[in-house]
């Protein structure tokens, strides 16, 4: 696939997810996927949703536990890169923890690589420390 057709199935993976459409959202995300999001070495109890993920069934399982502790609202593409196979995402989103009513922002950069139309390798990083905070009372 060309660049821009990676693009834009990003694209597509994004907008589903944000319209709710997590199944479409899936539907572009390989059987077999190493998935990363956040990419950490650390476990947090409060981020309980970062750990790797190796199929679709985790991941879908990642985005159910995701939305179960937090409540995500403002999310903010500001560009995408391409090369070869690797889309690469810059971006921030703002949200609010369920449990405790807090809000969190951050920045984040994601690095996503497409084989024949699906994400078969996901990468998500960025700085925890705003939402773990937000869990906290």
């Amino acid at each position: 696939m060309s660049k821009n057709e990676n693009i834009q199935v990003i694209k597509e993976h994004f907008a589903a997810f944000g319209r709710g459409d997590v199944q479409l959202a899936l539907e572009m995300v390989a059987e077999k996927v190493d998935w990363q999001s956040p990419v950490t070495k650390n476990q947090s109890e409060e981020i309980s949703w970062a750990k790797p993920c190796h199929n679709k069934k985790e991941v879908m399982q990642f985005f159910q536990e995701l939305v179960n502790k937090v409540q995500p609202e403002k999310f903010e593409i500001v560009g995408f890169t391409a090369q070869g196979d690797n889309v690469v995402v810059e971006g921030s989103n703002q949200g609010q923890v369920r449990s405790t009513g807090k809000r969190y922002e951050h920045d984040w950069l994601m690095i996503f690589t497409i084989l024949d139309g699906k994400i078969v390798r996901h990468r998500h990083y960025y700085d925890t420390a705003d939402i773990i905070n937000a869990f906290r009372p």
